[in-house]
């Protein structure tokens, strides 16, 4: 203790910091009741709604079930639609760019996917020439065959 103070100016609290970490404490405590208290009043009139609209909701459900699937298939169908007029305008500005030789973002895929399928089709094409020359050299073949017996 402090020698030179009386008794009665010595200061007990302890230091400002502590009283600061109080202060927040009991804010935080205050906010946080107000908050459960706010969640529990929702609570309780969402169930109170939901009892006082059960009744209603089973004498017009023949009538809301078909129209709330009604409106959530129009509702998928213009997301849908939307979704695939946005796929389509960009599928053309790709194509535009690509044709206008700006080089769009997979461009150097779709050039050697192309290069690829020429190759394999002039492959193919060469394979085709030679099967055909070979049955055409075997149906010779025959045909000579068949005259000499």
């Amino acid at each position: 203790m402090d020698q030179r103070k009386p008794m009665s100016q010595v200061h007990h609290g302890g230091s400002p910091q502590n009283s600061h970490q109080t202060v927040k404490f009991l804010a935080a405590a205050t906010f946080g009741a107000a908050l459960v208290a706010l969640a529990g009043l929702t609570l309780t009139g969402t169930v109170l709604a939901l009892v006082i609209a059960t009744p209603v909701l089973v004498l017009f459900s023949p009538i809301l079930v078909p129209a709330g699937i009604t409106v959530f298939l129009v509702t998928a169908g213009f997301l849908f639609s939307g979704t695939c007029g946005v796929a389509a305008i960009s599928l053309l500005s790709w194509i535009y760019n690509y044709v206008a030789g700006k080089h769009p973002p997979g461009s150097d895929h779709l050039d050697y996917a192309r290069s690829r399928i020429a190759n394999k089709a002039r492959d193919m094409k060469e394979r085709a020439q030679e099967y055909g020359n070979y049955v055409q050299q075997k149906a010779t073949e025959a045909t000579q065959h068949q005259t000499q017996a």
